[in-house]
């Protein structure tokens, strides 16, 4: 049996914010005539491709909104915009940091925290989630970062890092993530896991798989009903 967790990590990106709707909704506000939906997912897609050139050693580490910057200036020529002005792109850029929670998130992780240590381990930034809390209300203890291990996730340095921080074993550790691939290099490394379903992360046109996967720890519909497995 599994201990309880004494502290709970998260992804972020999908998990607790929509960054695809986010995203549709300013591009869609600030250019109507673009495909919102097209430039969202394609913004997206570059995000896993641009890390691993960082993981590789292809790279030197930079930040996440870095590479977030470098895939927007591959994409806006596609879409219309290579027009776009350096401030136009560096603020189209934040729209990272203004990413909406989804509407079950600041409830579930407010219950969580009043029986938890609640934390964010994401791929982004210290400043872009720590903005992105401060707008979207999201009542972290503490946020944690790739950028603090200088590794991306699935490197194994971000997990144990995470249980290093508080100096716990990782099975005292959970990650909650909406992706199984990040639970499962969680898993590897020892900690528990949570999966939370969200089956509209890339909008209702391209809905999720989200059967459940017995590996995990916990399974839940959003972070509410994760609140009431867990007691809180």
């Amino acid at each position: 049996m599994n201990p309880t967790p004494r502290i709970l990590v998260f992804d972020i990106f999908g998990t607790v914010v929509d960054w695809h709707g986010s995203i549709v909704r300013e591009v869609g506000r600030r250019f109507p005539a673009v495909n919102a939906d097209a430039f969202a997912l394609a913004w997206r897609a570059g995000y896993q491709p641009a890390m691993e050139g960082v993981r590789s050693g292809g790279r030197d580490w930079v930040k996440l909104d870095a590479l977030h910057r470098d895939i927007l200036d591959s994409l806006l020529p596609r879409f219309g915009l290579d027009g776009l002005s350096d401030a136009d792109r560096v603020d189209l850029n934040r729209v990272w940091y203004r990413l909406d929670p989804w509407p079950d998130s600041v409830a579930g992780l407010t219950r969580l925290k009043a029986r938890f240590t609640i934390c964010s381990l994401s791929n982004g930034n210290l400043g872009l989630l720590t903005d992105m809390a401060k707008r979207a209300g999201l009542p972290w203890d503490c946020v944690l970062s790739a950028e603090v291990f200088r590794a991306y996730k699935p490197d194994p340095r971000v997990y144990l890092g995470a249980a290093e921080v508080f100096d716990l074993a990782p099975a005292e550790v959970m990650m909650v993530a909406a992706h199984h691939d990040d639970l499962a290099a969680a898993r590897a490394n020892g900690l528990q896991t949570a999966y939370i379903e969200r089956p509209l992360e890339f909008g209702a046109g391209q809905p999720k798989d989200v059967s459940p996967d017995p590996a995990n720890t916990l399974h839940a519909r959003d972070l509410l009903h994760m609140a009431n497995q867990l007691g809180c």
